[in-house]
């Protein structure tokens, strides 16, 4: 008979009510339960194949963390085969002993998490290592997570949060072994912050909702991951909106970190620390270019002697995706004295702002943000979002040209037919990539690079920086 204050506490930490018999074989030092045992057979005669089971917090969100970041495959790959096997039969040896002679009907299967061979479930083997068992992947997940005795410990995890004028993002990111930034969660939503913003100069309220509903999400992804800290910055729309403090408030309440209202400046440096971190140091100076739903911000760096990155120059541009599109594309599609009179006024905007910024021409492009993201997918027709194909995937200035071209020629409901572009993204693309052709025209370059590491990659090295870690 299970104790009713273990089968009420066990409950809670599932979420529901426990399907067969157990009993809680090892504990938190305040005496919550860590790690179940199950009987082999559920209530209603189910096989059921775990044995042990973790249900501990935080056990369970780091074990998660850890498979989220590959933990399963680099497991496999490091821990010996042979051990591996034995560790299965032994566990489905000690649990199948469990099942009344008498049974007749479907019986479990499987060792450690159900499966034969190889690696399932982090979880399952961390909970019969826990529980006593010589179990060489649970061996290896507690030298991982740092349990006692067993390694070192885990690296802070820091979160960063983007509210941009067309998208708010999130990345959950810790430190690796070689000093560069390792992802554990990145998310995106389209919630258009600055919707109207460039004729009102104020955030409408149905934006500033729909952006704290996607900063609650992120608040639970980031529990999730136990973040240590996290930093959350505003940028163009909130820096020209006369009601700022209202969404400040709201998304404080939501995520639980105000957010910062970023200068230009400074959103412009951090994209180069994000941009530049996994590129080469001979393709140095880099014109990092972040074209955001309202300002896109310019940035000419290269690398000191011992590989730090050295910002020469910035500059923020009153225009991005959603500006542009609400300043001069009115007809759907845009009208071709609209696409004229926007190509006229990025034009001479753009050369002003090069002109300000010494070395910025002859300098290797690197285009960020979700217009230049699109134009890589559709370009190489991707269905889906595929970061590896996109991160560093090089655009041709002829690209550029024929892509403007052709999105500028559909109107809303056929670019959404096309593959790569995000639904509503389809509304501000072709802003977008106004500024980008205007950007690639004015800089004289034959091609630039995507990154898909941006202002939020240097967000959350900015905070790991703070404990010693770059």
């Amino acid at each position: 008979m299970v104790d009713p204050d273990d089968l009420a506490a066990v409950e809670a930490l599932l979420g529901r009510p426990p399907a067969g018999a157990f009993e809680v074989v090892v504990r938190h030092p305040d005496g919550s339960p860590l790690v179940i045992a199950n009987a082999p057979l559920l209530d209603d005669g189910t096989p059921m194949p775990t044995r042990y089971w973790l249900v501990g917090e935080p056990e369970r969100a780091q074990v998660g963390r850890l498979e989220s970041e590959g933990g399963v495959n680099r497991s496999e790959a490091d821990v010996d085969p042979a051990e591996l096997d034995a560790a299965h039969r032994r566990y489905a040896a000690e649990r199948d002993a469990l099942i009344p002679a008498t049974h007749t009907g479907p019986r479990p299967s499987g060792g450690v998490g159900g499966t034969r061979r190889g690696v399932k479930c982090l979880h399952a083997h961390y909970a019969w290592f826990l529980a006593g068992g010589d179990d060489p992947v649970g061996r290896w997940v507690a030298d991982r997570l740092g349990a006692p005795g067993a390694g070192p410990a885990r690296a802070r995890v820091v979160g960063a949060v983007d509210c941009g004028t067309n998208s708010t993002r999130l990345l959950v990111a810790r430190a690796g072994d070689d000093g560069g930034l390792v992802t554990i969660e990145r998310l995106m939503r389209i919630t258009r912050l600055g919707q109207g913003v460039d004729a009102t100069g104020r955030l409408a309220p149905e934006a500033i909702a729909r952006t704290t509903t996607v900063l609650t999400e992120y608040r639970e992804v980031l529990e999730r991951h136990e973040a240590t800290e996290v930093r959350a910055t505003a940028t163009s729309a909130a820096r020209d909106a006369a009601n700022r403090d209202d969404f400040f408030g709201a998304a404080e309440d939501a995520l639980g970190a105000r957010p910062e209202l970023l200068p230009g400046s400074e959103e412009g440096r951090l994209s180069f620390l994000g941009a530049t971190a996994d590129l080469p140091v001979a393709g140095a100076p880099y014109l990092i270019a972040d074209i955001g739903g309202g300002s896109t911000e310019l940035v000419v760096g290269s690398f000191t002697s011992d590989g730090a990155p050295d910002v020469g120059g910035v500059t923020s541009l009153d225009v991005g995706c959603v500006r542009v599109t609400e300043r001069h594309l009115h007809h759907d599609p845009p009208a071709p004295w609209e696409l004229e009179e926007a190509t006229v006024d990025l034009t001479g905007r753009i050369a002003a702002a090069l002109d300000d910024l010494p070395g910025s021409r002859g300098a290797t492009l690197v285009g960020l943000a979700g217009t230049v993201s699109a134009l890589a997918a559709v370009e190489q027709g991707l269905d889906t979002y595929d970061r590896d194909r996109i991160h560093h995937h090089r655009l041709s200035a002829a690209s550029v040209e024929a892509l403007t071209d052709r999105l500028s020629a559909l109107s809303v409901a056929q670019r959404l037919e096309v593959p790569g572009i995000e639904p509503l993204s389809d509304r501000v693309i072709v802003g977008g990539c106004l500024v980008l052709r205007a950007l690639v025209r004015a800089a004289g370059v034959a091609s630039l690079v995507v990154s898909e590491a941006d202002i939020l990659d240097g967000l959350a090295m900015s905070l790991l920086s703070r404990f010693g870690t770059p």
